[in-house]
């Protein structure tokens, strides 16, 4: 089973902590780096091959996770010479299965890769996008009116409940061959022409663990919780 790490942001957001370093390999619990979490799990779902995109500070990631062999999968890297976004790197792959796991390096989580990988091949999806269902606090009065502007509600700092993409995604091999390789293109794009040509994309709602570590207060969180968060994650 074959898995791509999308890994080549500068993590603008999770500064200062990625000013010397790049995101994957921001420590977690002073233990191991993010990505390494990531790798072992797939490793443990039974993938056996995973390809790393990178551009930010890629010689430094290359140099830290090597072929793969410490966790008994092969390793391998494409590089952009520009940035692409969060779809296009998947372009200048060019053995990509019919089939595949796509993840954020930033992602950390408790679902069953394989089991969300077989749900995709069984249902034949050209997207399959793992979602989960998150709290927005809105911090302004919210209020109702009709077609008339005639007030019909009003709800004081309401919260809002929305499904958000969690960066882990299953993705059929044709999307990416009708792609201009090496153009930027974003996962914004794909969704919206998707929709446009009336593709096969589906969601899988998961209620499990879910962070994305993007922003300094998610990544403080984890550490300060590590424990019971390795917990979750089966290490």
């Amino acid at each position: 089973m074959r898995a791509v790490i999308l890994a080549g942001g500068k993590g603008v957001r999770l500064k200062p902590y990625t000013t010397f370093i790049p995101k994957p390999l921001v420590p977690m619990g002073n233990e191991m780096p993010i990505m390494e979490i990531i790798i072992r799990q797939l490793a443990r779902c039974g993938f056996n091959h995973i390809t790393v995109c990178l551009n930010h500070m890629a010689n430094l990631i290359i140099a830290f996770f090597g072929d793969g062999s410490k966790w008994g999968l092969k390793m391998d890297y494409v590089q952009e010479d520009k940035p692409l976004s969060t779809i296009a790197p998947l372009t200048i792959i060019d053995d990509l299965p019919e089939d595949f796991l796509t993840i954020n390096g930033d992602v950390l989580c408790d679902l069953n890769y394989s089991e969300f990988l077989d749900h995709h091949i069984r249902k034949r999806n050209s997207l399959t996008v793992a979602t989960y269902k998150r709290t927005a606090k809105i911090d302004f009065g919210v209020i109702e009116f009709n077609a008339d502007r005639v007030v019909t509600g009003f709800r004081e700092k309401p919260d809002m409940f929305l499904d958000v993409c969690m960066g882990v995604n299953c993705i059929n091999r044709n999307i990416i061959e009708g792609l201009e390789k090496g153009k930027p293109y974003g996962f914004d794009n794909l969704i919206l022409d998707g929709i446009r040509t009336k593709a096969k994309y589906m969601v899988y709602p998961f209620d499990g663990f879910w962070l994305d570590l993007g922003r300094p207060e998610d990544y403080d969180y984890c550490n300060e919780n590590y424990s019971e968060i390795k917990t979750k994650l089966g290490f």
